[in-house]
């Protein structure tokens, strides 16, 4: 099990690689929920998403023959580009499976940092199952998106900085996908401020993380059909054991609900954040009867958005004048 010791560890071996992402606060979202809200941009991090510290936490710790042999992952997107960046930063040969159906910025991102790209089908199990033949057939170390402890406390360091940069917290809302990124935080956030109320937030058609925790036991997630592509992944056993010995309160919010919080964020806080990343906000307007005069922190996850639908809107009117 992972603890505060390695979120601190973790924070000071990668801290040259990656970005301290800014904290934006909004007075407009402050009278909203009549509290003081702190949001921790991992849009701003390098690839666009938190990704980059679990992967280069686990990467840097493997051996001079492990990082000879070159490493293979498996991800949709964000991890895609965070696991290609630490192969180009280390020199590491990168191998990423990525799903037919990844979003194509996402794609293009990862094979511009010189990994190698092989697509699998839109399922799971296709990945997992390519990527462990490719490790099998070529000695790669796998690094997985968030089952594993040194991604989970590298994920971890941007509620570190969070917290460390805002002082006592008395909420942190954070998305769950895998839980890699919830892990993390809850062990940094619990580390400094043991009394801090700590609450995940997932999409209702993604909803196996509350489910999971409810029944006591790990459900499936299916590729659910939600716009928060991003967390469409099930809980590991070790991201399950962790939101479950903090007993973890887990909510949903609706297609909606997101949408409305990613239209503020850009709208209101002129940001580019993805739906992923705006599952936190969507939390925090959700429960704002209950955050009134509070202390609150999110972690906005990512943003990555395919853009070229938008700006094809521009690009048409400019061809009609």
């Amino acid at each position: 099990m992972v603890n505060f010791e390695d979120v601190e560890q973790a924070y000071h071996r990668i801290k040259q690689y990656v970005n301290h992402t800014p904290v934006m606060t909004s007075r407009t979202l402050n009278e909203i929920v009549e509290a003081n809200v702190y949001l921790k941009c991992e849009n701003f991090q390098r690839v666009g998403a938190f990704k980059p510290r679990g992967a280069l936490n686990k990467i840097l710790q493997l051996s001079n023959e492990e990082k000879s042999r070159g490493i293979v992952t498996h991800s949709s997107g964000n991890h895609a580009q965070a696991v290609a960046l630490a192969g180009k930063l280390l020199g590491i040969k990168t191998v990423v499976v990525m799903p037919e159906n990844a979003p194509q910025v996402k794609v293009d991102a990862t094979k511009g940092y010189g990994a190698e790209v092989v697509r699998c089908d839109n399922n799971t199990e296709s990945r997992v199952r390519t990527a462990e033949q490719l490790g099998e057939k070529h000695g790669y170390t796998l690094v997985h998106a968030y089952d594993d402890y040194n991604i989970i406390a590298g994920a971890g360091t941007a509620a570190y900085e969070l917290i460390k940069e805002v002082g006592k917290l008395d909420y942190i809302f954070f998305p769950i996908g895998g839980g890699g990124l919830a892990s993390g935080t809850i062990i940094a956030s619990k580390g400094m401020i043991p009394d801090i109320e700590i609450i995940g937030v997932e999409p209702e058609k993604a909803d196996d993380a509350f489910r999971s925790l409810r029944d006591n036991v790990i459900y499936p997630s299916p590729y659910p059909n939600t716009i928060a592509d991003g967390l469409r992944t099930q809980l590991s056993e070790k991201t399950f054991g962790i939101i479950k010995k903090y007993n973890t309160k887990i909510i949903t919010v609706t297609e909606n609900e997101i949408v409305d919080a990613m239209k503020f964020l850009w709208e209101r806080m002129k940001i580019v954040v993805e739906p992923s990343g705006a599952v936190p906000l969507a939390g925090i307007l959700k429960l704002e009867e209950n955050l009134r005069k509070k202390q609150v922190g999110g972690i906005i996850s990512g943003g990555n958005v395919e853009l070229n639908d938008f700006f094809k809107i521009f690009y048409d009117k400019i061809s009609l004048t």
